[in-house]
């Protein structure tokens, strides 16, 4: 694990800044979430990214618990190794989709392309937004935040599901 980042390391924010921060290993992400790569060549050619970094943010990810080493054969080659998202490298996909919508919304390109979320089986479309326990969508501007315990969040929406 990587050293504990700032005064406040109990911050869900830098916990999970000690893995993502860096900007490789979020591309590393986004290119498994987006694109579905999984082989070491996949992710070079999209990121053209040096092979002595990718291996380090790869052997992070798997450190992590956030992808998983799949050894893999095409005939007449020798094994190799693939990387696959676990469910916690999966649910990544909404911080790739809130920084894709943020990227977007406050720093536009026209030649821009951003990544489209949608059920697998139907297509429909997936948007990202905050959701009262009751379904009422909120817009961010409204929203206020507070520093509060880890326990205290998964006794709220607990008790939120439970209605």
């Amino acid at each position: 694990m990587t050293k504990a980042l700032g005064k406040d390391s109990t911050c869900s924010i830098a916990r999970s800044l000690e893995v993502l921060g860096d900007s490789w290993t979020l591309l590393v992400v986004r290119e498994a979430v987006v694109a579905h790569a999984t082989r070491f060549q996949e992710f070079r050619d999209a990121l053209g990214i040096a092979p002595n970094i990718l291996t380090k943010r790869l052997a992070l990810l798997v450190d992590e618990g956030l992808m998983e080493r799949r050894t893999y054969r095409e005939p007449g080659v020798r094994a190799r190794e693939e990387y696959v998202l676990t469910e916690a490298g999966r649910s990544l996909s909404v911080v790739i989709a809130a920084l894709a919508s943020w990227g977007r919304t406050h720093r536009p390109r026209s030649d821009g392309t951003s990544p489209r979320f949608a059920l697998e089986d139907s297509g429909t479309v997936a948007q990202l937004a905050f959701v009262t326990a009751d379904g009422e969508v909120v817009p961010p501007q409204l929203l206020t935040a507070r520093r509060t315990a880890d326990s205290l969040l998964e006794s709220a929406v607990e008790a939120s599901m439970s209605r």
